[in-house]
């Protein structure tokens, strides 16, 4: 749940976690016991200790968003430039195959921005920006597409043997009993 994107929270999903915990604020100037705050707002009693603390020190204010724990390394603006460098491919910069492994992307970076990530930073970074590890397909240049389709749909057919279907409840029947 935290993590799907690789990347921590999203912007929507921390302005809720806010709003709950303004909700806490007011319960607190209300008085009310951690283990109601915490029934009332779905959240354990340990996460509202937790915020007790500051709202006592510090009030409402201390209890904002600090943002992202995390900010990404690589600006918007320098990820857009790495993409149009990766989808130059690696060939342009000097590679033997068109194959992105990360560790040519982190040399890609390291030359071009001058920083450095660790692999898994990168595969992170990819992910949360809609990138995948998977290789794109490999077609013959000669391939048509008509000619597939309709093997497919008429002489495939025949050449498979067709599927034995089970009779309703073939699995469950049962034996009759050894002796």
């Amino acid at each position: 749940m935290r993590y799907l994107q690789g990347g921590g929270l999203t912007a929507e999903r921390q302005a809720f976690r806010e709003r709950i915990r303004m909700q806490a604020a007011e319960m607190f100037a209300d008085r009310q016991c951690n283990a109601e705050i915490a029934k009332r707002l779905r959240v354990s009693v340990g996460s509202v200790q937790r915020w007790r603390r500051p709202w006592q020190d510090a009030g409402r204010q201390a209890l904002r968003s600090k943002g992202p724990a995390s900010r990404p390394r690589l600006r918007e603006d320098l990820f857009a430039v790495l993409e149009r460098e990766l989808d130059m491919g690696p060939v342009a910069h000097g590679w033997p195959d068109q194959t992105w492994t990360p560790a040519r992307i982190k040399t890609l970076i390291g030359r071009r921005f001058h920083k450095s990530f660790t692999l898994s930073g990168i595969a992170q970074m990819l992910r949360r920006n809609g990138w995948s590890h998977q290789m794109p397909a490999r077609c013959a240049l000669e391939r048509d597409e008509k000619v597939v389709n309709g093997w497919v749909r008429d002489t495939w057919p025949q050449v498979e043997a067709p599927r034995r279907h089970s009779e309703p409840g073939s699995s469950s029947k049962m034996r009759p009993p050894s002796r």
